[in-house]
């Protein structure tokens, strides 16, 4: 299976911050007066603003998010005695909800794409079209893809640019990789960037994308292990949600979606989950037409139906 993926999105240059699928995760999550919700990736706060709006002031939000940034900026944003900012990974929510003696919550969302603003204005070099700092990770504490890099060797490199990003040129990025560090570093996005670009053919894809995207995001999703994160919510799932707790995952390329619905699926069967997407939801083509990031997104929901 192609990825249909955040790839086609990235293409944007956008800086406005506008929240994915907002009236369906709404709808899905039902959001009510003196609930507990939790949104595990604020980003921008688009999607935990409607949700504050619903819950009320009897109602808490947990906001979570491992950008000190955007942890800084929702603070000014939401100063609210309702909600509570926590600087974490989401995939320790579950340590998190012990910590903090919070409940188990009513609702979860996690949006799995990179805000527009991380994309464009992070510094990080998540961007190819930037002159940044080849970092490409969300938290400090992770390795930067600039020391990637030089860690793995020829044929890890060329493992991870194909199985993340289905890139069908991984071993000649690789090999341009590896000849470049033996000369010198690579230690911007243009660098790498043009790097890659110069390693391809000039007619990659038809033009229709950059012929660095793929291997910039399979190289982002592997430094921030976004995979393993999500998975390990998944698995975890009975220990943030409460009976009849609803869960919203958006996510924007088919190696989340896939993990999301097959976690889904195998948890319905033993009837400790209902689904309440049969199918993903997408973008509506006037949202799309507003927002062309909304074009990758797919929102899967269900609700917690036991302990599991």
């Amino acid at each position: 299976m192609k990825l249909r993926n955040e790839w086609e999105s990235l293409e944007f240059n956008m800086t406005i911050h506008k929240p994915v699928l907002l009236n369906e995760v709404i709808n899905v999550l039902n959001p009510q007066p003196g609930e507990f919700f939790i949104d595990g990736t604020f980003g921008g706060g688009g999607h935990s603003q409607a949700i504050l709006e619903k819950i009320g002031e009897n109602g808490k939000l947990l906001v979570i998010d491992w950008n000190k940034k955007a942890i800084a900026n929702g603070k000014l944003q939401m100063a609210n005695s309702n909600v509570v900012f926590v600087q974490d990974n989401f995939a320790n929510l579950s340590e998190i909800l012990e910590k903090n003696n919070f409940p188990k919550a009513d609702g979860l969302l996690l949006d799995l794409g990179i805000s527009s603003d991380e994309l464009e204005n992070s510094g990080r070099g998540f961007s190819f079209r930037k002159d940044e700092p080849l970092l490409m990770t969300y938290s400090d504490q992770e390795i930067p893809v600039r020391d990637l890099l030089r860690q793995l060797n020829k044929e890890e490199l060329a493992e991870i640019i194909k199985n993340y990003g289905e890139e069908n040129w991984a071993i000649k990025i690789a090999e341009a990789i590896k000849e470049r560090l033996r000369k010198k570093t690579i230690e911007t996005s243009k660098e790498f960037a043009e790097l890659i670009s110069e390693a391809l053919p000039k007619n990659y894809e038809h033009g229709r994308i950059h012929q660095a995207t793929r291997t910039f995001m399979a190289l982002r999703i592997y430094a921030n292990k976004e995979l393993e994160n999500l998975e390990k919510v998944l698995k975890n799932i009975n220990k943030v949600l409460k009976n009849k707790g609803r869960v919203a995952i958006i996510s924007f390329h088919s190696l989340e979606d896939r993990l999301v619905k097959n976690y889904f699926r195998d948890l319905a069967k033993e009837n400790l989950l209902e689904i309440i997407t049969k199918k993903p939801i997408t973008a509506t083509r006037e949202e799309v037409l507003q927002n062309p990031r909304s074009r990758s997104a797919k929102l899967r929901a269900a609700t917690l139906k036991s302990n599991i």
